[in-house]
């Protein structure tokens, strides 16, 4: 049997390839949008790539099933009530499918969503038993998934789900039973994942937090905690999904844009995202621009902060930078982008036309001016869970989800200064709020990070 997990990194998404090279044959699991991985497996190794499986209609990435089944003539393969809106194989509870020495066996495990499904994967090679589970999103290293996507009418139908999925079906499972999720850290489906990509039934009995209430009521009262706040592109993605993606040849591309041309497209209405460094978008950048600078969850905070059918211009140093971004875009169903700045900001600033700067203070900077006693606005823009390492006296909170939902009141007339754990969240929290007009914030370089090594005094 051939087996290969693959991460998408940003979004925290896993897919699987499984399949026999005997047989020359192999599926695909939980696709991402961009699919050369995949087919370059497929050349590699002289699989034929068969099917597409998606364990459920996902929130948070685009699947890459449509692109698999135009390259490659492969089926669709879905739990039987997915509310898809394409035709697909159905897959009901106990289906087997056999690949060669490997072999799956469908599992119905709602909870996340009220359709996903499960793999049991076997290796007849090995022996007749299964040797690990897809868990899909059911199941986590360290966490479970989230319940709440499908709406409020629907969450205590889905908790209840959930526990059954967890607590009865797969209580039936060894504990040796190796457990390979649909995502890792830095998912936005859970609340609390492992760095690990992977472990077993029985680890997860024993640590996960989430397999070790002694009854459904001590469950559901867990369940009904906050989870992440969730980005403007879920609801887009999900619909995206259930009708079937546009396929990646097919979305509006212009490239590499002139300043005239580029301007225009502003003027038009399109949101300009800067993916530049802090310090570089602070020198200078395009009046109104976003920064959301490239990093692991790059994806997850566009999804935050741009509207999913918003027309997208980037400024970016390089066509490779360009190609990048164009991808991780792609991967959460943005995809009216129109292009980039051609030369970067430096054609922008040559033309003559007008840029903004966005200020950083240092660490000692701002102790310097709390010492002086001069008014200052103190932002953290953090979640919740971050303030137990203690925050800059006299701070506000105001996490940066509640900044992009308009759930602040911060007065647009005083000195903000803004800072998160590194710097990178209080720059789009800074990039925002100027866009919307407040003439005076500023980022605290470095963050939280930054103002506890320097030794200045922190509020528990």
């Amino acid at each position: 049997m051939y087996f290969k997990q693959i991460l998408t990194p940003g979004l925290g998404c896993f897919s699987y390839v499984i399949g026999c090279p005997a047989a020359r044959e192999m599926v695909v699991v939980d696709p991402k949008r961009d699919v050369q991985d995949y087919l370059d497996i497929s050349r590699e190794e002289g699989m034929r790539i068969t099917g597409v499986i998606d364990t459920h209609v996902h929130a948070d990435h685009v699947s890459g099933a449509h692109e698999l089944k135009s390259l490659t003539g492969c089926e669709i393969m879905m739990f039987e009530t997915s509310p898809v809106r394409f035709k697909f194989t159905p897959l009901k509870e106990g289906r087997k499918l056999t690949i060669g020495n490997a072999g799956l066996e469908v599992l119905h495990t709602p909870g996340h969503t009220p359709d996903a499904l499960s793999l049991l994967v076997t290796d007849f090679s090995r022996g007749e038993e299964p040797w690990l589970i897809l868990t899909g999103d059911v199941l986590f290293v360290g966490d479970i998934g989230r319940p709440d996507l499908v709406g409020g009418a629907r969450l205590d139908e889905q908790v209840s789900n959930l526990y059954n999925s967890l607590y009865v079906k797969l209580a039936k499972y060894p504990d040796h039973l190796e457990v390979f999720p649909a995502h890792g850290a830095g998912s936005l489906c859970g609340r609390g994942m492992s760095s690990k990509p992977n472990s077993t039934l029985g680890f997860e009995r024993r640590h996960n937090p989430m397999l070790t209430f002694d009854n459904f009521e001590s469950f559901r009262l867990a369940m009904s905690q906050s989870f992440p706040a969730r980005p403007k592109s879920f609801s887009h993605i999900i619909a995206t999904n259930a009708a079937g993606a546009t396929l990646l040849e097919r979305c509006p591309i212009d490239l590499a844009m002139e300043p005239d041309r580029f301007e225009q497209k502003m003027l038009a209405g399109a949101v300009v995202i800067d993916v530049r460094n802090t310090a570089s978008f602070a020198g200078y950048h395009i009046p109104g621009s976003l920064n959301i600078g490239f990093e692991p969850s790059l994806a997850n905070w566009v999804g935050m902060v741009v509207e999913p059918e918003a027309d997208l211009l980037l400024v970016v140093d390089s066509s490779d930078d360009y190609e990048r971004m164009r991808t991780e875009l792609h991967r959460i169903g943005y995809d009216t982008i129109h292009g980039y700045l051609k030369g970067g900001i430096s054609a922008w600033v040559y033309s003559g036309r007008p840029v903004d700067r966005l200020s950083i203070d240092s660490a000692q900077e701002v102790q310097s001016q709390l010492e002086q006693g001069k008014p200052l606005s103190l932002v953290d823009v953090r979640t919740p869970g971050e303030l137990a390492q203690g925050r800059i006296p006299g701070a506000r909170h105001v996490p940066l989800s509640d900044i992009l939902a308009g759930r602040f009141d911060l007065n647009e007339d005083e000195h903000h200064i803004l800072y998160c754990a590194s710097g990178y969240r209080s720059n789009i929290a800074a990039s925002y709020l100027q866009r919307h007009g407040f003439w005076d914030v500023r980022a605290l370089a470095g963050g939280f990070t930054a103002w506890d090594r320097a030794g200045y005094a922190v509020e528990k």
